[in-house]
């Protein structure tokens, strides 16, 4: 009876401690819940107050200077958005995939890697974009650097030699194509086409010449497999595998002929600058 009276007290203790802990835990809830109620007035009275660091101000020349937080600001956002740019503005695209197809016609597997390739890719497109870039900075940035242009003029200056650029390099059945599903009527200069149309129509036509020069890269490749599986199968050697015995054979072939250097001046002349 005394160890069952002890267990009972022991259980209300437990029991009461419980309670107490609540209790507690509802108080301090409730004074945290105060303090961030108030903490949050007190910011939203800063905010209606306005923010000094996010300000914009309007000159007597018309222009509009913006704080140092909203150009940061600007330009983290530009570059968040600098990858697309690169591949969708430039001739990425059309190199990255010429030589993806390149290496599965050659059957290396994974020879070159994905980092050996995308660095040929970039690098070849910082060549070929060279003229067009070294235009943007003479024209936009450096006078925006030296505070003789506005932001948007130089913005819409390097805008100009982008569409240039673009605009040389696609085909015009692709611009007619998306001008018509736009609805735009007939332009006078490169500058006048609106980037929401050169852009799709632009990598249209990458996509095209990109496949096309795939194509021609691949038949002799292909001509080589198929001369080696025909040996192989004359031969009786069946367990032998023919992408196994050709790879030598176009290792070869794409020595010899200096494969690279063919396949990245072929590249480099295709573009118009």
């Amino acid at each position: 009876m005394q160890c069952a009276s002890q267990r009972g007290y022991g259980a209300k203790a437990v029991l009461c401690g419980f309670v107490i802990f609540a209790i507690l835990s509802a108080f301090t809830g409730t004074a945290m819940a105060q303090d961030a109620a108030s903490n949050i007035a007190s910011n939203m009275a800063g905010l209606g107050a306005g923010l000094p660091a996010l300000i914009s101000s309007n000159a007597a020349d018309g222009s509009t200077s913006y704080s140092l937080s909203l150009q940061i600001l600007a330009l983290m956002t530009a570059m968040t958005v600098l990858p697309s740019l690169v591949l969708g503005m430039t001739s990425f695209t059309r190199i990255i995939i010429v030589l993806s197809i390149l290496r599965q016609a050659m059957g290396t597997q994974q020879t070159p890697p994905n980092q050996v390739l995308i660095a040929i890719a970039l690098f070849l497109t910082f060549f070929i974009m060279s003229p067009t870039l070294t235009t943007i900075y003479e024209t936009a940035a450096e006078p925006y650097l030296n505070g003789n242009v506005s932001a948007e003029s130089a913005l819409s200056s390097a805008s100009g030699d982008m569409k240039e650029f673009m605009v040389k390099n696609t085909r015009k059945d692709d611009l007619n194509m998306f001008m018509d599903l736009a609805a735009q009527g007939a332009i006078e200069t490169p500058q006048d086409v609106p980037l929401t149309v050169l852009l799709p129509a632009f990598i249209t036509s990458e996509l095209k010449t990109a496949f096309q020069i795939g194509f021609l890269l691949f038949l002799p490749f292909l001509v080589i497999d198929m001369v080696v599986a025909s040996v192989l199968m004359s031969l009786g050697m069946m367990m032998l595998s023919p992408m196994l015995v050709a790879l030598p054979f176009k290792l070869l072939l794409f020595v010899l002929v200096d494969g690279w250097s063919m396949t990245v001046g072929s590249l480099v002349a295709t573009y118009a600058v």
